[in-house]
């Protein structure tokens, strides 16, 4: 049986709580609300506001991991300290429970026994003490990925600091600078991306649950500092029990959009990235499925 993505035009923090609900599952015990809260400089981002009913609705506790770019690319979310000044200034946690996962080591590490490129993946050790998670993605482009989606949050998103680097490199290393200039071919990066999900899905197997907001679709990410404004128009909201098949999906509704003036801008940012690749190699890994039925809402 393929599986179920749900989808609605309208988008309202009210529709992401009725798609969620339109799953059928109920995340139970302490859930983690994996959201990106946005780098210092970005406009795009969706923050406090939006996403406020549907974790409320959960009781959910938004998680995040620091970075490993940092400063050399205009971002302040590498180390701790700053990255919570942030985070503060976002609005999270004054408006939310809120945790930085790998805030205090040692990270957690999951050993990745079929993994395409990686070993294990390091994450922040926090990511314990939850009993199920919301991955609540802004899909939108990406500078390296190609576009950031559920693969992308349950990826490079949970991972700590050292685990980006390792993601970035290709397990060549998990120091934060040294990744980038190891930086792995691209094939390798979507593979390494694929294989750290793939721990994510597996470790909250039948207590996870994914919604895609295709809103201000700019072909950078969140993590961009200085991002470009969006290139497309508003698509809706996508939800789903698979992370494969959501991410999927929205890629299949940029494609569609070809009365969309900024379609081939964004396609470009996608496709010279690989960014199909990640789909296809978390779908070799068995966490999902590319064939599902869409539900529209």
């Amino acid at each position: 049986m393929k599986p179920k993505v749900y989808f609605s035009k309208e988008i309202t923090p009210e529709k992401v709580v009725e798609m969620y609900h339109a799953l059928g599952i109920e995340l139970e015990g302490k859930v983690a609300a994996k959201l990106h809260s946005g780098e210092k400089g970005n406009q795009n981002f969706l923050g406090p506001d939006f996403w406020r009913p549907i974790i409320e609705e959960v009781d959910g506790t938004v998680v995040e991991c620091n970075t490993a770019y940092g400063k050399a690319f205009g971002g302040v979310r590498d180390y701790t300290e700053e990255h919570l000044q942030l985070i503060e200034e976002h609005g999270w946690s004054k408006a939310f429970r809120f945790d930085l996962m790998d805030a205090e080591g040692p990270d957690i590490i999951w050993d990745i026994p079929d993994g395409h490129v990686l070993k294990d993946n390091h994450l922040g050790k926090n990511i314990l003490n939850y009993d199920s998670m919301l991955v609540l993605a802004h899909f939108k482009g990406h500078p390296q990925g190609g576009y950031g989606g559920a693969l992308k949050q349950l990826s490079i998103g949970c991972a700590s600091r050292e685990g980006k680097a390792l993601i970035h490199s290709g397990g060549a290393s998990d120091d934060n600078i040294k990744a980038w200039q190891l930086h792995a071919d691209q094939d390798s990066f979507c593979e390494a991306m694929a294989d750290a999900a793939s721990t994510v899905v597996r470790h909250f197997e039948g207590k996870i649950a994914f919604i895609n907001v295709m809103k201000n679709l700019s072909v950078d990410c969140d993590c961009c500092a200085v991002a470009e404004d969006p290139c497309m128009e508003d698509i809706g909201i996508l939800a789903s029990l698979d992370p494969v098949a959501i991410d999927q999906a929205c890629i299949d509704k940029i494609y569609a959009a070809t009365d969309d003036p900024g379609q081939a801008h964004f396609i470009e940012r996608v496709e010279t990235r690989k960014g199909i690749h990640t789909i296809e190699a978390a779908a070799e890994l068995g966490i999902g499925s590319r064939e599902y039925e869409l539900i529209e809402m």
